[in-house]
């Protein structure tokens, strides 16, 4: 049997979500999660990540990049982006908080009036406050 790789930016939109929910979900896989998809957008999350010990679970959105959305404040949501090869996760109103405490992003029009802020590479100042995964 011969497999070919795929390459990610010839997926469509759907297809890359995909992807991206296996790969990020077998980097959780090696923390001890078991990461279950759901069919919609459940309080803001792509999918759900139970720990083996059954004392941890992460309410997880998928995204294509590092971002901050009003929408997501108060529903104990983490957010995971592939940055290349690397994946990072975090908590969003943690990091909308680091946002505001720096000063970063919170007081652009993107934020005030659209609700939200992405940027197509993690910031160098805010990777601190991620985990990589």
């Amino acid at each position: 049997m011969k497999l070919n790789k795929i390459k990610y930016s010839d997926l469509n939109s759907k297809a890359k979500e995909n992807y991206n929910f296996a790969k990020i979900s077998s980097a959780l896989a090696d923390y001890g999660y078991n990461s279950m998809r759901l069919s919609d957008d459940y309080q803001g999350a792509d999918f759900i990540s139970l720990h083996v010990s059954g004392e941890d679970s992460l309410m997880v959105q998928l995204k294509g990049r590092w971002s901050i959305f009003k929408k997501y404040l108060g529903k104990n949501i983490k957010i995971a982006f592939r940055d290349g090869e690397d994946i990072y996760i975090y908590d969003h109103d943690d990091m909308v908080k680091t946002c505001e405490t720096h000063d970063l992003y919170v007081n652009t029009k993107s934020w005030i009036e659209s609700g939200g802020y992405a940027c197509v590479n993690p910031p160098k100042k805010l990777i601190p406050y991620m985990t990589k995964l």
